[in-house]
């Protein structure tokens, strides 16, 4: 994963607050920072719908905020290019301050380098597919010959071939977000915000829509912040997932981390009925290798999932190798994958 390396950072976070009510400037630092919403609402008027918030979002990496309906997740995102102002804290942009931006250069931001993707796509009625995508390029005020030509090879990338000059109406609800993402893409942001992009969509529709999602993350390696309130949703594309409630994080980490290791009861509740073995990888529960072990059996990477490892070892009959540039760093046997699915090695695997 993308997490696993050095990366330089795109967005930096620090201590972001985003209170809506009167006086809200004074609420940050204060004796009722801590309080909890329902009884800082009724002291104060206000809500603290982000909470003293931290994190980086790191260069090419999917960075998924998620939570339940008022976690705070979707008010921190647009925090991120100011469409709503944060109260407090510090928030930067390859380093470059942008709270400290004037209109010019927040419109630059918006339109060049970090793109929104939202749940109401947005589209233009009276435009037609092609000329939907093209408008943000209208809007940078390229030539009408060249955002075409531009428009058109990003409406092939999404799968839309054929639909150029369909209008909105005439297009089902997938082929209307991906028109919506086609439009981001359009302008070859650095960064990518989705704002639950595909929650309004049917189940069928939204795994095609997250398939494409990964395909030009695999492809691109574009740097995306996504929100979701759908944890599988957030445990298929995210490198890191911080999770959110009442405004703030209450744990950040690789889908793995979150899953093997829960922060606190929330955190617990929520992972519940994550199938273990689709998420848990072999190099977090592997044991070392005894006598022959390894020089036989089949070799599997270390970032195999134990679903993908208890299949291996199945078919073989015989433990696993967990093989990383010819060189084995232990093994896996089926006690040991059965023990991860019952949830009899979480102390194990945690650690």
């Amino acid at each position: 994963m993308s997490a696993e390396k050095p990366q330089e950072t795109v967005f930096s976070v620090r201590n972001l607050w985003k209170v809506f009510g009167p006086k809200a400037d004074r609420i940050p630092g204060s004796a009722h920072a801590g309080l909890p919403a329902g009884e800082l609402r009724e002291k104060t008027g206000c809500t603290a719908a982000v909470r003293d918030v931290s994190f980086d979002v790191r260069k090419g990496e999917v960075f998924v905020v998620m939570g339940l309906s008022g976690s705070g997740k979707s008010t921190l995102v647009r925090c991120l290019t100011r469409l709503i102002e944060p109260t407090s804290g510090k928030l930067s942009i390859d380093g470059e301050d942008v709270l400290a931006m004037d209109r010019a250069r927040l419109r630059e931001l918006r339109r060049h380098r970090a793109a929104m993707v939202f749940q109401h796509f947005g589209l233009l009625p009276h435009r037609t597919v092609l000329d939907n995508v093209a408008y943000g390029l209208e809007i940078q005020g390229l030539g009408k010959a060249q955002r075409r030509a531009k428009a058109a090879e990003v409406v092939e990338k999404v799968g839309l071939t054929g639909m150029e000059n369909r209008r909105p109406s005439q297009l089902s609800g997938g082929q209307q977000q991906r028109v919506g993402l086609a439009r981001a893409l359009a302008v070859d942001p650095e960064v990518l915000l989705f704002d639950e992009p595909f929650s309004a969509l049917d189940p069928l529709i939204r795994r095609d829509m997250q398939e494409e999602v990964i395909r030009l993350h695999r492809e691109e390696g574009r740097t995306m912040v996504f929100i979701t309130h759908d944890l599988s949703e957030a445990l298929r594309l995210g490198d890191r997932i911080a999770l959110m409630r009442d405004g703030e994080i209450v744990q950040l980490g690789t889908p793995e981390e979150i899953v093997a290791s829960p922060a606190d009861d929330y955190v617990r509740d929520f992972v519940r009925d994550v199938p273990r073995e689709q998420v848990i990888t072999v190099r977090h529960v592997m044991r070392a290798a005894e006598g022959d072990e390894a020089e036989t059996g089949p070799a599997i990477t270390p970032g195999a999932t134990v679903a993908e490892a208890i299949e291996a070892v199945a078919r073989a009959g015989s433990p696993a190798r967990v093989m990383d540039n010819g060189r084995c760093l232990g093994v896996v046997d089926s006690d040991l994958l059965l023990g991860v699915v019952a949830g009899t090695r979480q102390e194990e695997v945690a650690a």
